[in-house]
């Protein structure tokens, strides 16, 4: 595990797993049986040392007479499956009032679909296993919960033309994200822009960005480089921030012109 929050609450998971088993009477080899599972993959967890599944809670639960005690971890667990870093960010988006995000190289992670979000973990080097493939899928889906929070935040964002373009996954995955984008697009509280490459004028040339403005009135940005993400918090960071991405938003196509031109890509995608 990357982080010790997560892994304090695998050792939880894992040890009650382990007293419920012993209680029962039952081996390793004998619980995994009784719920599916490999006795390596029991051993694991109660090592903490993989993360369960919520199938594999539910039927150790039923299995093990915990009259749902264990099924209750469900919820801790997921959330320890995720990256510190996607929890902490999931965490600004929970307080935000208003999201803006301007990407250059790929469609922004609230926007995008299992499938493309597959295919770009697929693609990471030094390589991922699938289990980490699914970890990252799972957290940048969960995060998506934003758009459907009440009161509705503003959400807006700003995509490079070539993110459009590019067939990361093939052109299936390419028509099914576009799509999406276009979907998303209908709801009220959001919106999206496009920022043609044929502009001569563009203030977001330093590279992607996000800006949220959160309820306690701050304001923060945060951007991703290689290995390493940021929080930028200091006040004359996020005020330079905020006025390249106000610039950005007036350079670049407005929403209704936007749909247009995502709908003219999604005709040329065959």
């Amino acid at each position: 595990m990357e982080d010790e929050e997560a892994a304090a609450v695998l050792r939880t998971v894992g040890r009650q797993i382990r007293m419920w088993r012993e209680a029962a009477g039952l081996k390793q080899t004998e619980l995994g049986a009784a719920i599916g599972y490999g006795e390596e993959m029991v051993s694991s967890v109660e090592r903490a040392r993989r993360v369960p599944k919520p199938d594999f809670l539910d039927k150790a639960d039923e299995v093990l007479g915990a009259g749902g005690k264990l099924s209750a971890m469900k919820e801790d667990v997921e959330k320890a499956r995720y990256p510190k870093k996607v929890r902490d960010l999931a965490k600004l988006e929970d307080e935000a009032l208003e999201l803006g995000a301007y990407d250059n190289h790929q469609i922004h992670g609230l926007l995008q679909t299992p499938e493309y979000a597959e295919a770009l973990y697929a693609m990471r080097s030094p390589s991922y296993t699938e289990d980490e493939i699914e970890r990252h899928v799972a957290a940048r889906m969960a995060r998506k919960v934003v758009f459907d929070r009440v009161p509705r935040p503003l959400i807006t964002f700003v995509q490079e033309e070539s993110t459009l373009r590019r067939p990361l996954g093939g052109r299936m995955v390419l028509r099914q994200q576009l799509e999406h984008l276009l979907q998303v697009a209908k709801l009220r509280h959001v919106s999206i822009q496009v920022m043609p490459t044929d502009r001569e004028d563009h203030a977001g040339m330093a590279g992607p960005f996000r800006l949220l403005k959160l309820q306690d009135g701050k304001t923060v940005g945060h951007f991703e480089a290689q290995l390493h993400n940021r929080v930028v918090s200091d006040p004359r960071d996020v005020q330079i921030l905020d006025m390249r991405y106000g610039m950005i938003r007036a350079q670049a196509l407005s929403p209704r012109e936007s749909l247009a031109f995502i709908e003219k890509v999604l005709g040329e995608v065959t």
